[in-house]
């Protein structure tokens, strides 16, 4: 059985790790887009929107409403990917705890 300065040095170690893989995501750029990329966006792995473009064959004024729901669509994409990337970086470290 592991005595429990064992467990708190391996918990410490997993800490570091965890943190170190955590800011390596943050640092990460994944690109989301819309269907046939009419709309591109870059968002960081904590989730901070950094670019949005427009193909401009989608730009309409008079029809904003495509345009925004092409967007939602880009961000969703990137968040998605985000979201996956996360849980298999940092899902790693659950079966590795000591307790």
């Amino acid at each position: 059985m592991m005595n429990m300065q064992n467990m708190m040095k391996q918990a410490q170690k997993l800490q570091k790790q965890m943190e170190s893989k955590q800011a390596e995501l943050a640092a990460t750029t994944f690109y989301g887009k819309s269907a046939q990329d009419l709309v591109q966006v870059e968002v960081t792995g904590d989730k901070k929107v950094t670019n949005i473009s427009f193909n401009p064959a989608v730009v309409d004024p008079d029809d904003i409403e495509t345009l925004s729901d092409m967007t939602i669509q880009a961000l969703n994409d990137a968040m998605t990917q985000v979201d996956e990337a996360t849980k298999k970086t940092l899902g790693a470290f659950t079966g590795k705890l000591p307790f």
